[in-house]
């Protein structure tokens, strides 16, 4: 399968939603119209640090998404660039589609002078974490949330 990769267009929105509204789904979070509209004004909107790619099959059809943003690093005195989420549809999985995604998102961190890439990911999410052991690094960092 040919897969190409390109910044998110305002005419994806409608494949945009249901990619997004499928990888909520998956990690078993409640999104709200309201919610994926407001991620999707950050997308357009040149002052939000919240930038999107998509990866497109060779029918022109959206197979997955990433949305990322560049983030401060003043321990290392660099800047970094942090994926908040991946997501490949499942009739595309195995398609090379997160790869092409990943190795995109190397290229603009490249690009930017990042000094990493990072992203998070369930510990239950073993297909995803089987590529990711392929393509990164895992630290060992735990994540603490606090919700306000």
């Amino acid at each position: 399968m040919t897969i190409i990769v390109r910044p998110v267009d305002a005419a994806d929105r409608t494949e945009w939603e249901t990619l997004y509204r499928a990888y909520a789904a998956f990690y078993e979070v409640e999104q709200t119209e309201q919610m994926r509209a407001t991620v999707w004004s950050w997308l357009h909107d040149p002052a939000h640090t919240t930038n999107g790619l998509v990866a497109v099959d060779g029918g022109g059809t959206l197979v997955g998404l990433a949305h990322f943003r560049p983030f401060e690093r003043p321990l290392a005195a660099a800047m970094g660039g942090f994926l908040d989420d991946l997501f490949v549809s499942p009739q595309a999985r195995g398609s090379g589609a997160a790869q092409a995604l990943i190795d995109a998102l190397k290229t603009r961190a490249a690009d930017e002078g990042w000094s990493v890439l990072r992203w998070i990911t369930a510990q239950d999410n073993y297909r995803a974490r089987s590529a990711y052991d392929k393509l990164a690094t895992q630290t060992a960092w735990v994540t603490y949330d606090i919700q306000i």
